[in-house]
Protein backbone atom coordinates (compact mmCIF):
# COMPACT_ATOMS: atom_id res chain seq x y z
CA UNK A 1 0.00 0.00 0.00
CA UNK A 2 1.25 3.70 -0.95
CA UNK A 3 2.47 5.33 1.97
CA UNK A 4 -0.24 8.21 1.09
CA UNK A 5 -3.06 5.44 1.81
CA UNK A 6 -0.66 4.01 5.19
CA UNK A 7 -0.97 7.54 6.84
CA UNK A 8 -4.93 7.90 6.02
CA UNK A 9 -7.74 5.86 7.63
CA UNK A 10 -11.20 5.00 6.41
CA UNK A 11 -14.25 6.06 7.95
CA UNK A 12 -15.40 2.48 8.69
CA UNK A 13 -11.90 1.70 10.80
CA UNK A 14 -12.99 4.73 12.88
CA UNK A 15 -16.56 3.76 13.78
CA UNK A 16 -15.71 0.04 14.46
CA UNK A 17 -12.76 1.21 16.51
CA UNK A 18 -15.31 3.21 18.42
CA UNK A 19 -18.10 0.53 18.34
CA UNK A 20 -15.97 -2.14 19.70
CA UNK A 21 -14.20 0.53 22.44
CA UNK A 22 -18.51 0.96 24.06
CA UNK A 23 -19.25 -2.76 23.70
CA UNK A 24 -15.71 -4.35 24.98
CA UNK A 25 -14.05 -1.35 26.85
CA UNK A 26 -10.54 -2.45 28.42
CA UNK A 27 -11.10 -6.39 29.54
CA UNK A 28 -8.14 -7.13 32.25
CA UNK A 29 -7.77 -10.29 30.11
CA UNK A 30 -6.55 -8.93 26.97
CA UNK A 31 -3.06 -8.04 26.49
CA UNK A 32 -2.81 -3.91 25.91
CA UNK A 33 0.25 -2.19 23.92
CA UNK A 34 0.34 0.98 26.71
CA UNK A 35 1.26 -1.90 28.94
CA UNK A 36 4.55 -3.06 26.64
CA UNK A 37 4.81 1.39 25.84
CA UNK A 38 5.25 1.48 29.49
CA UNK A 39 8.01 -1.13 30.23
CA UNK A 40 9.76 0.02 27.05
CA UNK A 41 10.05 3.60 28.89
CA UNK A 42 11.40 1.87 31.95
CA UNK A 43 13.93 0.21 30.21
CA UNK A 44 15.09 2.68 28.27
CA UNK A 45 15.05 5.87 30.51
CA UNK A 46 18.17 4.36 32.75
CA UNK A 47 20.24 3.62 29.74
CA UNK A 48 19.42 7.46 28.02
CA UNK A 49 21.07 8.73 31.25
CA UNK A 50 23.66 6.96 31.21
CA UNK A 51 24.19 7.28 27.40
CA UNK A 52 23.64 11.36 27.29
CA UNK A 53 24.90 12.90 30.96
CA UNK A 54 23.46 16.26 30.46
CA UNK A 55 19.29 15.07 31.77
CA UNK A 56 17.19 17.72 29.81
CA UNK A 57 18.95 16.18 26.74
CA UNK A 58 18.99 12.90 27.44
CA UNK A 59 15.06 13.02 28.54
CA UNK A 60 14.74 15.16 24.98
CA UNK A 61 16.29 12.28 23.08
CA UNK A 62 14.73 9.62 25.27
CA UNK A 63 10.95 10.91 24.24
CA UNK A 64 11.65 11.23 20.58
CA UNK A 65 12.76 7.90 20.32
CA UNK A 66 10.07 6.01 21.83
CA UNK A 67 7.76 8.22 19.80
CA UNK A 68 8.96 8.04 16.55
CA UNK A 69 10.31 3.92 17.16
CA UNK A 70 6.36 3.72 18.33
CA UNK A 71 4.77 5.38 14.77
CA UNK A 72 7.78 3.10 12.49
CA UNK A 73 6.87 -0.15 14.72
CA UNK A 74 3.18 0.24 14.34
CA UNK A 75 3.29 1.48 10.47
CA UNK A 76 5.63 -1.73 10.10
CA UNK A 77 2.72 -3.34 11.41
CA UNK A 78 -0.13 -2.21 9.44
CA UNK A 79 1.86 -2.33 6.08
CA UNK A 80 2.78 -5.93 6.47
CA UNK A 81 -1.14 -7.04 7.60
CA UNK A 82 -1.95 -4.87 4.23
CA UNK A 83 0.63 -7.16 2.25
CA UNK A 84 -0.91 -10.41 3.54
CA UNK A 85 -4.49 -9.46 3.13
CA UNK A 86 -6.37 -6.02 2.66
CA UNK A 87 -9.09 -7.12 5.29
CA UNK A 88 -6.48 -8.07 7.69
CA UNK A 89 -5.02 -4.92 7.21
CA UNK A 90 -8.12 -3.38 7.97
CA UNK A 91 -8.53 -5.42 11.40
CA UNK A 92 -5.31 -4.69 12.55
CA UNK A 93 -6.26 -0.67 12.13
CA UNK A 94 -9.15 -1.46 14.32
CA UNK A 95 -7.93 -3.35 16.78
CA UNK A 96 -4.84 -0.61 17.23
CA UNK A 97 -7.10 1.93 17.49
CA UNK A 98 -9.19 0.46 19.97
CA UNK A 99 -6.53 0.57 21.97
CA UNK A 100 -6.21 3.94 21.64
CA UNK A 101 -9.22 5.18 22.62
CA UNK A 102 -10.36 4.61 26.35
CA UNK A 103 -14.07 5.95 26.60
CA UNK A 104 -15.17 2.79 28.00
CA UNK A 105 -12.80 2.15 30.88
CA UNK A 106 -13.13 6.02 32.00
CA UNK A 107 -16.53 5.66 32.25
CA UNK A 108 -16.24 2.60 34.46
CA UNK A 109 -13.33 3.59 36.64
CA UNK A 110 -15.71 6.58 37.37
CA UNK A 111 -19.07 4.53 38.01
CA UNK A 112 -16.51 2.64 40.89
CA UNK A 113 -16.38 6.03 42.41
CA UNK A 114 -20.25 6.28 41.85
CA UNK A 115 -21.18 3.31 43.55
CA UNK A 116 -19.44 3.31 46.96
CA UNK A 117 -20.66 7.22 47.05
CA UNK A 118 -24.09 6.07 46.60
CA UNK A 119 -23.91 3.89 49.14
CA UNK A 120 -22.58 6.21 51.49
CA UNK A 121 -19.16 4.56 51.73
CA UNK A 122 -16.93 7.32 51.77
CA UNK A 123 -13.52 5.07 52.49
CA UNK A 124 -13.48 3.08 49.72
CA UNK A 125 -15.12 6.30 47.64
CA UNK A 126 -11.26 7.73 48.83
CA UNK A 127 -9.92 4.61 47.62
CA UNK A 128 -11.24 4.14 43.83
CA UNK A 129 -10.54 7.61 43.41
CA UNK A 130 -6.97 7.68 44.45
CA UNK A 131 -6.82 5.21 41.11
CA UNK A 132 -7.75 8.03 38.94
CA UNK A 133 -6.46 11.35 40.29
CA UNK A 134 -3.05 12.59 41.26
CA UNK A 135 -4.03 14.64 44.53
CA UNK A 136 -4.46 13.71 48.12
CA UNK A 137 -7.66 11.73 48.10
CA UNK A 138 -7.40 10.03 52.44
CA UNK A 139 -9.44 13.38 53.78
CA UNK A 140 -11.70 14.30 51.19
CA UNK A 141 -15.30 14.62 51.62
CA UNK A 142 -18.36 13.33 49.45
CA UNK A 143 -18.41 16.27 47.50
CA UNK A 144 -14.78 16.87 46.88
CA UNK A 145 -14.40 12.67 45.26
CA UNK A 146 -17.61 13.37 43.65
CA UNK A 147 -15.60 16.78 41.98
CA UNK A 148 -12.07 14.74 41.56
CA UNK A 149 -13.63 12.45 39.50
CA UNK A 150 -16.02 14.74 37.15
CA UNK A 151 -13.09 16.64 35.97
CA UNK A 152 -11.51 13.20 35.36
CA UNK A 153 -13.91 12.39 33.27
CA UNK A 154 -13.94 15.67 31.39
CA UNK A 155 -10.34 15.94 31.67
CA UNK A 156 -9.50 12.47 29.62
CA UNK A 157 -12.29 13.23 27.38
CA UNK A 158 -9.13 14.35 25.41
CA UNK A 159 -6.73 12.09 26.40
CA UNK A 160 -8.36 9.09 26.25
CA UNK A 161 -10.87 10.04 23.18
CA UNK A 162 -10.15 13.02 21.01
CA UNK A 163 -6.00 13.12 20.66
CA UNK A 164 -5.96 9.81 19.56
CA UNK A 165 -9.21 10.14 16.77
CA UNK A 166 -7.68 13.51 16.04
CA UNK A 167 -3.72 12.02 15.23
CA UNK A 168 -5.73 8.95 13.43
CA UNK A 169 -7.53 11.27 11.16
CA UNK A 170 -4.34 13.20 10.40
CA UNK A 171 -1.70 10.29 10.28
CA UNK A 172 -3.41 7.00 10.37
CA UNK A 173 -3.44 4.76 12.99
CA UNK A 174 0.16 5.16 14.26
CA UNK A 175 0.02 8.31 14.57
CA UNK A 176 -3.13 7.54 17.12
CA UNK A 177 -0.16 4.98 18.64
CA UNK A 178 2.28 7.42 18.63
CA UNK A 179 0.16 9.80 20.27
CA UNK A 180 -0.42 7.01 22.87
CA UNK A 181 3.20 6.70 23.81
CA UNK A 182 2.97 10.55 24.12
CA UNK A 183 0.52 10.36 26.45
CA UNK A 184 2.57 7.32 28.28
CA UNK A 185 5.72 9.12 28.79
CA UNK A 186 3.79 12.48 30.03
CA UNK A 187 2.11 10.10 32.96
CA UNK A 188 5.11 8.40 33.66
CA UNK A 189 7.99 11.11 33.77
CA UNK A 190 6.60 14.17 33.06
CA UNK A 191 6.94 15.64 36.61
CA UNK A 192 8.05 18.69 38.00
CA UNK A 193 10.18 17.10 40.92
CA UNK A 194 14.14 16.32 41.48
CA UNK A 195 13.75 13.25 39.48
CA UNK A 196 12.39 14.54 36.67
CA UNK A 197 12.08 17.85 36.12
CA UNK A 198 14.76 18.28 33.27
CA UNK A 199 14.69 14.35 31.94
CA UNK A 200 10.84 14.75 31.92
CA UNK A 201 10.66 18.52 30.69
CA UNK A 202 10.05 17.01 26.64
CA UNK A 203 8.15 14.29 27.30
CA UNK A 204 5.63 17.18 29.11
CA UNK A 205 6.04 19.72 26.52
CA UNK A 206 5.21 17.48 23.65
CA UNK A 207 1.89 16.38 25.36
CA UNK A 208 1.32 19.94 25.40
CA UNK A 209 1.37 20.37 22.17
CA UNK A 210 -0.45 17.05 21.32
CA UNK A 211 -3.25 18.17 23.09
CA UNK A 212 -3.30 21.82 22.22
CA UNK A 213 -5.68 21.39 19.43
CA UNK A 214 -7.83 18.66 20.71
CA UNK A 215 -8.22 20.69 23.54
CA UNK A 216 -9.53 23.66 22.01
CA UNK A 217 -11.66 21.36 19.29
CA UNK A 218 -13.57 20.06 23.10
CA UNK A 219 -15.07 22.89 23.27
CA UNK A 220 -17.24 23.00 20.31
CA UNK A 221 -17.40 19.12 20.42
CA UNK A 222 -18.85 19.54 24.00
CA UNK A 223 -20.98 22.33 23.50
CA UNK A 224 -22.50 20.32 20.14
CA UNK A 225 -22.88 17.23 22.31
CA UNK A 226 -24.91 19.32 25.19
CA UNK A 227 -26.52 21.01 22.60
CA UNK A 228 -28.42 17.86 21.77
CA UNK A 229 -29.43 17.85 25.11
CA UNK A 230 -30.58 20.94 25.70
CA UNK A 231 -30.16 23.94 24.27
CA UNK A 232 -29.16 25.89 27.64
CA UNK A 233 -27.00 23.26 28.34
CA UNK A 234 -25.34 23.82 25.14
CA UNK A 235 -24.84 27.58 24.87
CA UNK A 236 -23.97 27.32 28.49
CA UNK A 237 -20.86 24.98 27.99
CA UNK A 238 -19.72 27.04 25.05
CA UNK A 239 -19.87 30.35 26.86
CA UNK A 240 -17.87 28.82 30.07
CA UNK A 241 -15.21 27.02 27.81
CA UNK A 242 -14.34 29.97 25.95
CA UNK A 243 -14.66 32.36 29.09
CA UNK A 244 -12.86 30.13 31.78
CA UNK A 245 -10.78 27.44 29.55
CA UNK A 246 -8.06 28.90 30.53
CA UNK A 247 -8.92 29.12 33.93
CA UNK A 248 -6.35 26.32 34.91
CA UNK A 249 -2.50 25.50 35.70
CA UNK A 250 -2.56 23.12 32.42
CA UNK A 251 -2.44 24.63 29.43
CA UNK A 252 -5.31 22.23 28.20
CA UNK A 253 -7.41 20.84 30.78
CA UNK A 254 -9.26 23.62 31.39
CA UNK A 255 -10.96 23.49 28.27
CA UNK A 256 -12.54 20.63 28.94
CA UNK A 257 -13.38 20.79 31.98
CA UNK A 258 -14.82 24.38 31.96
CA UNK A 259 -17.19 22.87 28.84
CA UNK A 260 -18.40 20.39 31.47
CA UNK A 261 -19.11 22.96 34.09
CA UNK A 262 -20.68 24.83 31.65
CA UNK A 263 -23.19 22.40 30.09
CA UNK A 264 -23.53 20.01 33.90
CA UNK A 265 -23.64 23.72 35.71
CA UNK A 266 -21.64 22.63 38.32
CA UNK A 267 -18.12 24.01 39.26
CA UNK A 268 -14.48 22.53 39.43
CA UNK A 269 -11.13 22.89 39.97
CA UNK A 270 -10.30 24.44 43.43
CA UNK A 271 -7.38 23.73 46.23
CA UNK A 272 -6.06 20.11 46.51
CA UNK A 273 -2.80 18.68 48.19
CA UNK A 274 -0.82 17.22 45.66
CA UNK A 275 2.12 15.21 47.38
CA UNK A 276 1.40 16.71 50.73
CA UNK A 277 1.28 20.37 49.44
CA UNK A 278 -1.88 22.84 48.97
CA UNK A 279 -1.60 23.68 45.74
CA UNK A 280 -4.45 26.55 44.95
CA UNK A 281 -6.25 26.25 41.73
CA UNK A 282 -8.97 28.67 40.56
CA UNK A 283 -12.27 27.82 40.39
CA UNK A 284 -13.46 26.33 36.85
CA UNK A 285 -17.92 27.42 36.19
CA UNK A 286 -17.36 29.01 39.71
CA UNK A 287 -20.95 30.62 39.42
CA UNK A 288 -22.24 27.19 39.68
CA UNK A 289 -22.46 25.05 42.66
CA UNK A 290 -20.39 21.65 43.59
CA UNK A 291 -21.78 18.66 42.07
CA UNK A 292 -24.10 16.24 43.48
CA UNK A 293 -23.34 12.53 42.92
CA UNK A 294 -25.35 12.16 39.69
CA UNK A 295 -23.18 14.30 38.41
CA UNK A 296 -20.77 11.37 37.82
CA UNK A 297 -23.18 10.06 35.66
CA UNK A 298 -24.36 12.99 34.08
CA UNK A 299 -20.71 13.04 33.40
CA UNK A 300 -20.62 9.98 31.81
CA UNK A 301 -22.82 10.24 29.80
CA UNK A 302 -22.29 13.44 28.54
CA UNK A 303 -18.40 12.23 27.41
CA UNK A 304 -20.24 9.28 25.72
CA UNK A 305 -22.19 11.45 23.64
CA UNK A 306 -19.70 13.53 22.74
CA UNK A 307 -16.91 10.64 21.62
CA UNK A 308 -19.94 9.55 19.27
CA UNK A 309 -20.38 13.56 17.83
CA UNK A 310 -16.57 13.44 17.60
CA UNK A 311 -16.26 10.21 15.93
CA UNK A 312 -19.02 11.30 13.67
CA UNK A 313 -17.85 13.90 12.56
CA UNK A 314 -14.51 12.31 12.09
CA UNK A 315 -16.03 9.85 10.12
CA UNK A 316 -17.62 12.42 7.68
CA UNK A 317 -14.41 14.24 7.34
CA UNK A 318 -12.26 10.72 6.34
CA UNK A 319 -15.34 10.21 4.06
CA UNK A 320 -14.67 13.58 2.52
CA UNK A 321 -11.32 13.30 1.81
CA UNK A 322 -10.98 9.62 0.71
CA UNK A 323 -13.93 9.40 -1.32
CA UNK A 324 -11.87 11.87 -3.61
CA UNK A 325 -14.40 15.00 -3.02
CA UNK A 326 -11.70 17.38 -1.89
Amino acid sequence: MEWKIMCEIAWYVLFAAFVLDFLVGDPRWLPHPIVGMGLAISWFEPRFRRWISNPFFSGGGFAVFLIISTWALCFGLVKLAVLIHPLLGVGVQVLLLFYCFSATSLVDAAQEVACPLEAHDIGSARKKVAMIVGRETRDLEEVAVTRATVETVAENFVDGFLSPLFFALLFGVPGAMAYKMVNTLDSMVGYKNETYLLFGRASARIDDAANFIPARISVLVISFAAFLLSVPRGVSALKTGISQGRCHKSPNAGYPEASFAGALKIRMGGPNVYHGKLVVKPYIGGQFPDPDIHGITRACELMRLSALVAVLVACGVSLFFLSGLF
